[in-house]
């Protein structure tokens, strides 16, 4: 079935069942492979982007629930004023490692700042609580939000 979806500005037209979770659609078919698979249950964050602002994790949403919502990758996250701000955080605080969490946690950490601009520690807890670092910076990555939330 072809669905039209809104992918970092630009509209594509894929041919995929409508059970299809989002992610293969980003990665397998547009070849936007920034965002990644970890778990395939929502539960690590490897795999999260935005739908109309919000964060989900794109191996459960299938591409039919998707309909004329604006999807934003990791590939376009940088050119918001917000993800710019983590990216250059990001590197100030050496937060990557393995790399293979980050475009989650980035994601992740532009829609804590866009509907909280200056979050506690424990804001920052609850919104990164479903990210999965397995190198373990998770207090890289709450300085580097910090920082972010500051600039």
């Amino acid at each position: 079935m072809a669905f039209a979806i809104s992918v970092n500005g630009q509209t594509h037209s894929v041919d995929v069942d409508g059970d299809t979770p989002l992610l293969w659609v980003l990665r397998d078919v547009l070849g936007m492979t920034g965002t990644k698979f970890g778990c395939g249950m929502a539960l690590c964050g490897a795999c999260t982007v935005h739908v109309d602002g919000a964060a989900i994790r794109s191996c459960i949403t299938p591409v039919d629930s998707i309909g004329a919502s604006e999807i934003v990758t990791i590939e376009a996250i940088g050119s918001t004023a917000v993800g710019a701000k983590i990216q250059k955080a990001w590197l100030d605080h050496e937060v990557v490692q393995c790399g293979y969490c980050q475009s989650g946690q980035i994601m992740s950490a532009a829609e804590l700042l866009a509907t909280n601009p200056n979050p506690t520690d424990a804001d920052i807890d609850a919104a990164m609580s479903g990210n999965i670092c397995r190198c373990g910076t998770y207090v890289r990555i709450r300085e580097a939000i910090k920082q972010a939330a500051a600039s």
